[in-house]
């Protein structure tokens, strides 16, 4: 997630078995066969889920759980932190949402489940133990009910946003990782898998979303859209009434732009083509068919998702707009192809992907925008908050490697995410110089693609492609042992 891009940090500082099952399935990946239907009156979105689980672990499980995003702006949750509420919320007032479980099901047979009191967890007691190799598919019958919030989830006066809104399964660790909601970051984590997708909704509506469009129809008032999304780590759409599109070719991609309201979507479309030929070339070929940047009502500046990302309406620098475009497509790479936890390690995608967005500026010069000024200026911003921090609090905890909560102020996790990682990652190249540093972005990204990377893998990673221990020196950055003060 883009809440606040670097540049807008420095501008403004501070069985059963597969019975019942439907859909492609590709060995070793789990399938998601979703069938959703969207309301507008009632901002309801009423849906089918039938999830084939593959059991490559090592031991029997007897339950499935999964993550319930939705629940993170019911009433009694904190959707956003004070300072974003204008932004957020375009009645004024606070709204809220939810995710209603109404069935559980393996084949014909009903399941036990429950959720957690905090409503972030959907546990699902099995009929049977499944064991390494085997398969069951769950199916969930699912309401939910939209906040009117300019935020992943939700809808606004100009699109409705359909990020993170079915249950998915939570990662397999040794047990399941069962993530909290947080308002820093992006607290998600999950595995590749298929998705085999309809979606109904209002014929008025022009849709964007992850995955290609297999078929598209109409049905009295509303369209029906078939969609096939292989692959992926997670599935999002979006929706408006007043979207215009515009497309280009880059290789064999599509790069679609969404938008509404503005005369330089020819531009946002360049920056977008852009982007991605850059990144191919650092990194790798980016392996699907298609790339949507939709503009959307968020109350931050952008959100990534496979093959589609959020771009806010609420920036209104036409620099800072490009800007927060080139980091969400970044995060193509770095959280949607290599994958992470992004509650426990958030600096794995969101520092990679930031110095990845001033990797773009270096190699496009026409943009304006120095690399060097960059760094220079993500070292300013960060000797000012450590400054004003310390001249308040006394002390200010440095370290990068914290979970979500643990960040206590919107500015600490900025700061220590994105703001250091880019130093981070510039004083890395520096010491092992650009041959080295580069190899190794393409050595981790091809060990990870379409897997889960944690911070020491990343460390082996480059430690074994530059042949020199790396270890203390990530470690000090991370731990806050590097000292950046004036």
């Amino acid at each position: 997630m883009k809440k606040f891009s670097l540049l807008f940090v420095l501008i403004f500082s501070l069985p059963f078995f597969i019975a019942g099952c439907t859909g492609k399935s590709e060995e070793k990946y789990n399938t998601y066969t979703l069938s959703c239907e969207y309301d507008e009156i009632s901002h309801t979105l009423d849906g089918t889920e039938s999830v084939e689980f593959y059991n490559k672990y090592d031991n029997s499980l007897s339950e499935l759980k999964f993550f319930l995003y939705p629940n993170s702006f019911d009433e009694g949750k904190e959707a956003v932190s004070t300072s974003y509420f204008e932004r957020a919320y375009p009645s004024g007032e606070e709204s809220y949402g939810n995710i209603e479980i109404e069935s559980v099901k393996s084949g014909n047979e009903n399941l036990t489940f429950n959720i957690s009191d905090e409503g972030n967890i959907l546990t699902v007691t099995l009929l049977k133990e499944i064991y390494p190799n085997e398969k069951v598919c769950v199916d969930i019958d699912f309401t939910v009910n939209l906040a009117n919030i300019n935020h992943r989830l939700g809808y606004g006066d100009n699109t409705v946003n359909f990020g993170n809104f079915y249950p998915i399964l939570c990662v397999y660790e040794n047990g399941f990782v069962e993530n909290d909601f947080a308002t820093n970051g992006d607290p998600f984590y999950s595995e590749t898998a298929n998705y085999d997708v309809t979606l109904t909704f209002g014929k008025d509506f022009v849709l964007a979303s992850s995955g290609d469009v297999l078929s598209e129809s109409e049905s009295g008032e509303n369209k029906v859209v078939e969609i096939e999304a292989n692959k992926v780590r997670d599935f999002a759409f979006t929706l408006s009434t007043k979207f215009q599109k515009v497309s280009s070719v880059v290789g064999d991609m599509t790069v679609n732009y969404y938008y509404y309201d503005e005369d330089n979507f020819e531009e946002n479309l360049k920056v977008a083509c852009d982007a991605m030929t850059t990144f191919q070339e650092l990194f790798s070929k980016y392996p699907y068919k298609t790339i949507n940047v939709a503009k959307t009502n968020f109350c931050f500046g952008g959100m990534e998702y496979p093959n589609l990302v959020f771009i806010s309406d609420d920036v209104a620098d036409a620099e800072t707009y490009k800007y927060v475009i080139v980091h969400e497509l970044a995060h193509q790479w770095w959280y949607s192809l290599v994958g992470n936890n992004e509650y426990a390690e958030a600096w794995l995608d969101e520092s990679l992907t930031e110095y990845s967005t001033a990797l773009f500026f270096e190699r496009n010069e026409q943009y304006g925008i120095s690399y060097d000024d960059l760094v220079a200026g993500a070292l300013r911003s960060y000797q000012l908050f450590i400054s004003v921090y310390k001249d308040i609090l006394g002390d200010v905890d440095e370290s990068m490697n914290r979970n979500l909560d643990e960040f206590n102020t919107e500015p600490e996790y900025v700061n220590c995410v994105y703001t250091k990682g880019v130093l981070m990652f510039d004083s890395i190249r520096k010491t092992l110089g650009d041959n080295k540093f580069f190899k190794c972005l393409e050595n981790y990204f091809d060990e990870y693609e379409y897997k889960i990377a944690t911070g020491e893998d990343l460390i082996e990673s480059f430690s074994k492609n530059a042949k020199t221990n790396l270890e203390g020196f990530f470690k000090a950055w991370l731990n806050g042992e590097v000292v950046l003060d004036n």
